[in-house]
């Protein structure tokens, strides 16, 4: 089986994206996996799909899947990605479209510098929606690991994150710590585990190790679960830009029920065919 594929990144979270409007796509986690590795497939953090939209309100169906094969949720850089790639393919000439995902719709827009403007809709901080077992609601919350605990906020961007304050984000246990996070027991469906370091009230720092990818050098929706945290907080303003190992977002949030904005790039890197 040939496959053509564009690869892209967003602040260094890089994807394989397949146009599965115009060719018929079926993979098998065995196929995923071959595709995400780095030494011997194309290489990257996750798989993007790009379908026609099963629903009359949405111009198109975004599907995502980790580099260990299994289908997530959400991805914010790869919202961006996404929005750029369907334009510069020729599938939509509309700058902002509308966009069916597992978790909902989200609304991205390609701006005139570029860059990307993604409306990810409202954070979720019941625990039953994130999922995350606890019997109250309060934004900072103690995680036991193994003899050391540490203060967490839960909360979905579509998808669960767990997020922690830290003082310098590069001695930070991301890679050791952020395994152990991620298949802890109280969250049914895995989590990504973000470290980060504020700056001041409008720049953080963020590392974030993803659910089935790793650590990765940028997280678009870690980085809007970082900044609604620390909003939540009171220890951030509206708007804030988060610089990762990857590049810069900007995350705005006004509070409440509003949604979270995010801003950044989405670069396309070569176009390609492999042989599945």
């Amino acid at each position: 089986m040939i496959l053509k594929f564009t690869k892209m990144h967003g602040a260094g979270n890089d994807f394989v994206v397949l146009d599965g409007v115009r060719q018929s796509i079926a993979l098998s986690p065995e196929h995923l996996r071959f595709i995400a590795d780095r030494h011997f497939g194309i290489g990257c953090d996750q798989i993007l799909l790009v379908e026609k939209s099963q629903r009359d309100d949405a111009d198109f169906r975004y599907r995502i899947f980790n580099a260990d094969g299994g289908e997530v949720e959400q991805c914010g850089n790869g919202a961006r990605c996404f929005v750029r790639f369907v334009h510069d393919q020729g599938l939509t000439n509309k700058r902002e479209i509308v966009v069916e995902t597992k978790s909902g719709l989200i609304l991205p827009r390609l701006e005139a510098d570029g860059r990307v403007t993604v409306n990810m809709g409202a954070p979720i901080f019941d625990p039953s929606q994130i999922p995350f077992v606890s019997d109250y609601h309060d934004v900072i919350q103690p995680l036991q690991l193994g003899n050391e605990v540490v203060q967490i906020t839960a909360v979905s961007m579509g998808n669960p994150h767990a997020v922690q304050v830290v003082e310098d984000v590069e001695v930070a246990p991301v890679t050791t710590q952020g395994p152990l996070i991620e298949r802890h027991p109280r969250f049914p469906r895995r989590v990504n585990a973000g470290y980060m370091q504020i700056v001041d009230r409008s720049h953080v720092k963020l590392r974030v190790f993803e659910r089935g990818a790793g650590e990765t050098l940028s997280c678009g929706t870690g980085a809007c679960a970082a900044v609604v945290a620390g909003i939540r907080r009171g220890l951030l303003d509206a708007t804030v830009h988060v610089a990762t190992r990857g590049g810069n977002l900007s995350i705005t949030w006004e509070g409440g029920g509003s949604p979270v904005l995010m801003t950044g790039p989405a670069i396309t890197v070569f176009d390609g065919e492999i042989n599945l």
